[in-house]
């Protein structure tokens, strides 16, 4: 398989990194915040609310005051309200491409503000939707015989489309951010005039019975502003509470208007504090936390109760806001070491696929086998939730590095290939032309061994694409083929004549087995019958000839042997019965009968050592020269034997000689 066997994979990879700034949906408190999610904070941000608690000197130095906004602050998890999106209502899923750019041209043309949370969600889904669509159309492809190396992704016109509303939403929200930064410096202003308006009412406790209804008035007015710059609003909140436990310091008349609305006040906090109780039964941890900072901004508007509730209220507001909190803690506290566990799982998954790479494979099947293995690898890592978020982009293009080194490598191997290919299918036609050029041929000792030749050649050169490789092979063979039969053909004949001579000198051999075991008077006459018959027979078939010739000299061998002997026994007790008659002859005749000897067994010692010498430089490893070998050990063994005859006869002439003295 090609290298583009990967572009989808690839593909996938891109598509993550570009969703991958979405996978955070709840970050945790520590956590950098974009300017995006800057955008949606509208209050100002505090501390925890244990770290807030009202000061007992305080409240007795002010008795009718109300907890101070360090008091009420949101909290300690309402740090991460900018970069927590609201998950207050389940997402919608979107089935197809098409349904998640309709979404966004609606976004695109509508008055609403762009929530973060939902282009996040929109964007991952579409490019889930493209990675899927991508993968089923390559596989389409290569089902259909496609071939790999020339695989194309297809452009996909809804992913511009996508860029170009996700761009004009982005300057959209660049303007509405414009917008609301404007009006927080607007609402500054008013909120510096209501508190300048109070401190005026809080000069003396005539002023302020004069202007009470004024004053709840001013009061009403700051509850209907809203959000101010956050670097602004904890002091603005400080002032405002400062002079408004003030005036009411001030206040000696309508003391039945102020214990009402002391009573009033008592009833609505109370019941945030029953409503704040209750989230802890919430399941959905992040919904119980915003549901909390909408209690927190409620009470922060609701005006003071009596001084000697003031403090036992508070308390049970701050007991339930500090499980949420402590909720909401855990809740990302898991999160990070879920995050780090992915991480540390991505990062094996990263050496897996960079030890790979970093090995060399020899064979298109071993890159299919561990194309399979990064692909799986591949598969495993979409299964792996988010990294922490300042890791999640690095470990990512590592990740996506390596599976692009690893593609591009195959690639390259591929193309060299396909390179060498072309090479050996030239080289491989070259030998067809060859091949074909000599099937008509009748010359068939000399085209044979060229046709061999061609075929060792054939086995030299490297593969070739499988179709076209077939082809080449069976034009090859039947080139060889068409010769070989026309030569078998032709020598039919000679091997049915060959086959017969094997069959003589088989029987031949068979009928020497038999005198060997059977020996008589007559088996030296026999044997010499039978090997002067042996010689007479033509050729046998090669591939049989070795094995007929050492079966035969096999038994002759031990025939000579065994003849030998027993001839050799007589005939030197011939010569000893022979001695008294030749000592009869005179006294010269049995010291003429020993020179004889004598001179007899100094030239078969000569022959002996001249055989020896010709043995050590005669070369067997050919069949040939092994054949040669056998036949000249043979005649040393029969040289040896005598000389060793012509000794006992020189020791018989000796004896009878000193009996004679």
């Amino acid at each position: 398989m090609d290298s583009q066997e990967s572009t989808p994979k690839q593909g996938n990879l891109e598509s993550e990194k570009q969703v991958v700034g979405t996978e955070n949906t709840v970050e945790p408190a520590n956590s950098e915040t974009s300017e995006e999610e800057k955008e949606a904070s509208v209050e100002p941000q505090q501390t925890t609310v244990e770290e807030a608690e009202p000061k007992e000197d305080k409240a007795e130095q002010k008795p009718v005051s109300e907890p101070t906004e360090e008091q009420t602050e949101q909290p300690e998890a309402t740090k991460q309200e900018e970069e927590t999106p609201k998950e207050e209502e389940a997402p919608k899923i979107y089935a197809t491409k098409q349904e998640v750019l309709d979404r966004l041209k609606e976004i695109a043309n509508s008055d609403e503000y762009p929530q973060k949370s939902e282009l996040d969600l929109l964007k991952t889904t579409f490019y889930k939707l493209h990675l899927a669509e991508r993968e089923a159309q390559q596989k389409e492809y290569l089902d259909n015989g496609g071939d790999p190396e020339h695989y194309q992704i297809v452009p996909d016109k809804l992913e511009e489309s996508l860029k170009t509303e996700m761009g004009i939403i982005k300057e959209k929200r660049a303007k509405i951010f414009q917008q609301q930064e404007a009006e927080k410096e607007e609402n500054l202003k008013k909120k510096l005039e209501i508190i300048d308006k109070i401190k005026a009412m809080a000069t003396s406790p005539d002023e302020a019975n004069k202007s009470f209804q004024a004053f709840k008035s001013l009061q009403q007015q700051w509850k209907e502003i809203k959000a101010v710059p956050a670097e602004n609003a904890s002091e603005l909140w400080r002032n405002y509470q400062l002079y408004v436990e003030q005036f009411y310091d001030l206040l000696n008349l309508n003391r039945e208007a102020r214990e009402y609305d002391f009573k009033k006040n008592l009833e609505l906090k109370t019941k945030l504090c029953e409503t704040a109780e209750n989230l802890a039964n919430e399941e959905d941890v992040i919904s119980a936390f915003h549901q909390l900072q909408e209690l927190h901004q409620q009470y922060r508007e609701i005006g003071p109760v009596a001084k000697e509730l003031r403090e036992e209220i508070w308390t049970r507001f701050k007991a339930a806001s500090t499980v949420i909190n402590k909720r909401h803690q855990q809740h990302f506290e898991t999160l990070r070491q879920e995050e780090e566990e992915n991480l540390a799982k991505k990062t094996a998954l990263c050496e897996k696929v960079e030890d790979i790479v970093a090995q060399e494979y020899k064979t298109a099947g071993e890159w299919e086998k561990h194309t399979k293995e990064i692909i799986a690898i591949q598969a495993e890592w979409k299964t792996i939730g988010f990294a922490p978020q300042k890791m999640n982009v690095k470990i990512f293009e590592r990740f996506r590095s390596a599976c692009d080194q690893f593609f591009q490598n195959k690639a390259e191997f591929f193309k060299q290939m396909k390179q060498r290919f072309a090479e050996n299918a030239e080289k491989k036609k070259a030998l067809v032309e060859k091949a074909q050029a000599l099937a008509d041929s009748t010359d068939w000792k000399s085209t044979s061994d060229k046709l061999i030749a061609l075929q060792k050649e054939w086995k030299t050169i490297g593969m070739v694409p499988r179709k076209q490789g077939d082809r080449l092979w069976n034009d090859f063979i039947t080139a060889c083929n068409t010769f070989f039969e026309a030569r078998n053909k032709a020598n039919a004949s000679t091997k049915n004549i060959e086959y017969e001579n094997l069959d003589n000198k088989r029987a031949i051999i068979a009928h020497l087995k038999e005198l060997a075991e059977k020996p008589d008077e007559n088996t030296r006459e026999k044997v010499q019958e039978l090997v002067d018959e042996y010689g007479k027979i033509g050729h046998v078939p090669y591939k049989e000839k070795d094995n007929v010739y050492q079966e035969y000299h096999d038994i002759l061998d031990k025939l000579y042997k065994d003849l030998h002997i027993s001839f050799a026994r007589r005939h030197l007790d011939n010569f000893k019965n022979n001695l008294k008659n030749m000592a009869k002859m005179g006294e010269d005749a049995l010291d003429n009968e020993r020179g004889r000897l004598m001179h007899r067994y100094e030239q078969l010692k000569s022959e002996i050592t001249t055989y020896e010498n010709n043995l050590g430089f005669l070369n067997a490893s050919s069949k040939k020269g092994n054949n040669l070998l056998d036949e000249m050990n043979r005649k040393v063994e029969k040289l040896k034997d005598d000389c060793k005859m012509i000794r006992e006869k020189i020791k018989a002439i000796d004896a009878e000689n000193k009996n004679a003295e």
